[in-house]
């Protein structure tokens, strides 16, 4: 991986990570189109740069978090099964299902034709005065949503897209969910990285750790963009767009790969 591989993955880590489209179908189908061999490396690097988005994340709320307990017990509810399902199924998530664009592909189609199917019938409940903050999401909402975030172990599910649609069925507003997604993947991102450095294969020379501190700094400006248009974003239109454009993108890829 040159310099310019790493700037093009960190952006598109920084600007899909956030979003339902997920960042990992994207990053892998980056990678195929700039030529780069799906190697234990790359793969810990798709894997590890997403810590400089997760970063955005922390900066943007850590006075939310520090300030209320309460948030940061029920975003390690939410955590718990994401944790066990992805230590369970790690070997086969790294090794066969990031190499395989078929399941990616489908994982993207199916999700798309889910977010404009919910689109369709939901009409957004108005929050209840007990759930109009975070801090007011039930403990067992918490432990479903994370149970649905767990589906995001395929590539190409996104994690963002599953705890979206699952808050929002569960009857969490828009802006509430987003916003708790965000906070879930700070445990859920940190502890996949920190398993798959432990667990790889690789030794990391200085040439690697340069690469990964850049794809980390490159992901981290373009996330914080990405987050605040995203918050924005969904205020005024629903998820029908991102639906879209998962079903192309699925399509395209069933297609040339």
């Amino acid at each position: 991986m040159n310099f310019l591989d790493t700037l093009i993955l960190g952006i598109v880590e920084g600007f899909t990570e956030f979003l339902p489209v997920s960042s990992t179908a994207h990053l892998l189908l980056t990678g195929e189109i700039l030529n780069i061999s799906q190697t234990e490396f790359f793969k810990t690097f798709i894997i590890a740069i997403q810590l400089g988005a997760i970063l955005a994340v922390v900066l943007m709320y850590w006075k939310k978090v520090l300030n209320n307990t309460k948030i940061a017990k029920k975003v390690l509810v939410a955590f718990l099964p994401t944790a066990f399902i992805g230590f369970l199924l790690y070997k086969i998530i790294k090794n066969f299902l990031f190499e395989n664009f078929a399941t990616i592909a489908w994982a993207l189609i199916i999700g798309g034709i889910i977010i404009l199917i919910f689109e369709f019938y939901q009409k957004e409940k108005i929050a209840t005065e007990k759930e109009s903050d975070l801090e007011n999401i039930s403990y067992l909402k918490s432990f479903l949503i994370g149970i649905i975030q767990a589906l995001a172990v395929i590539p190409g599910v996104s994690r963002s897209g599953a705890t979206i649609v699952g808050g929002m069925a569960l009857g969490i507003s828009r802006k509430n969910i987003v916003e708790f997604s965000f906070l879930l993947a700070i445990p859920t991102v940190f502890a996949a990285t920190g398993y798959d450095l432990i667990s790889s294969p690789i030794s990391l020379s200085g040439a690697n750790i340069t690469t990964l501190l850049l794809g980390g700094i490159f992901s981290f400006v373009f996330a914080w963009f990405a987050i605040k248009f995203f918050i924005k974003f969904i205020q005024k239109n629903s998820f029908n767009i991102f639906g879209y454009y998962r079903i192309a993108l699925g399509v395209i890829i069933l297609l040339f790969l």
